[in-house]
């Protein structure tokens, strides 16, 4: 956690209540816990409750006149939304691509089965490029990237260390070539340095695909909106946590919270089971992982 700020007295006091309340969380030490799921309330401060659209509501939160500070890479570079899983990350990338008014440019990845695998001359023939472009798989990016000078990005692979370039450095687009992308750093100690990122062969480790693929694409993703996994090491001074569907593996609820720090910078959007706008959120916590570390 990293938790700031310059107040004293009663302000110090409500920042502990909020620490307080994100590391019980953390420990799984909130009630109506079943069998490593608990329900946690959230404060009415920190939701989101009234809107018609959802993406519309989260991005107002998080993002307050974008169109105007879309260009700020202050404004950018400390704000976040986050959320469980990559179909609901990918929609709200592209809600925010689309309030962005600087002209788009597209660039499609070459996917191919990789000759390594034992079984590549049969799969070559039924994994077809067509097939193998409408993976989507955490850690590589899209068979299609679309992209947008003043968009932010995150590295999915280590490029240069020397220059700041490593897995999960955060960039900002600063130009739009056929050949490489001219981005700048966002974080780190270069952030300000003008990089340029080239196409790279990524290979996915998801365990859910049967067998190896490659892509050679451009290692980034945007992440105006990135999941709760990806957030990790993060620390922002706005958080819009976005959960249309729950957390659903350990410390997740956790994780997110403590990106943001200040209690004023977060606010949360959260359905229950049936799809309907809710005050309390699943929390998943399996207590067995703190015992076996004593």
């Amino acid at each position: 956690m990293r938790l700031q700020s310059n107040e004293i007295g009663p302000k110090m006091q409500e920042l502990k209540v909020f620490s307080d309340w994100i590391l019980a969380i953390g420990d799984g030490m909130i009630d109506n816990s079943v069998a490593g799921n608990e329900k946690v309330e959230i404060p009415d401060d920190l939701l989101i409750k009234d809107f018609v659209d959802p993406i519309s509501a989260i991005v107002k939160s998080t993002y307050p006149d974008f169109i105007n500070c879309c260009n700020d890479i202050g404004y950018i570079q400390q704000r976040a939304i986050l959320a469980p899983t990559l179909d609901m990350v990918e929609s709200i990338n592209e809600y925010m691509i689309s309030l962005n008014h600087s002209s788009e440019k597209s660039y499609l990845s070459s996917d191919t089965i990789c000759s390594s695998d034992q079984t590549y001359s049969s799969l070559e023939h039924v994994h077809t490029p067509e097939f193998l472009n409408t993976i989507k798989c955490s850690g590589v990016p899209n068979h299609a990237l679309t992209l947008k000078v003043g968009v932010p990005v995150m590295l999915l692979r280590n490029i240069d260390q020397s220059t700041g370039l490593c897995n999960g450095t955060s960039l900002v687009i600063t130009k739009l070539g056929n050949q490489v992308i001219e981005a700048k750093v966002l974080s780190g100690h270069m952030a300000g340095q003008k990089v340029f990122i080239p196409r790279m062969t990524l290979t996915p480790s998801d365990a859910r695909i049967p067998f190896k693929f490659q892509r050679r694409q451009f290692p980034i993703i945007v992440s105006f909106d990135m999941t709760i996994n990806k957030s990790q090491g993060q620390s922002l001074s706005h958080v819009g946590l976005f959960l249309k569907k729950p957390v659903f593996t350990h410390g997740q609820l956790y994780v997110s919270l403590s990106r943001v720090t200040t209690r004023k910078g977060l606010k949360i959007l959260v359905y229950d089971d049936d799809g309907q706008i809710t005050t309390a959120a699943i929390n998943v916590v399996f207590n067995e992982v703190f015992r076996n570390l004593f």
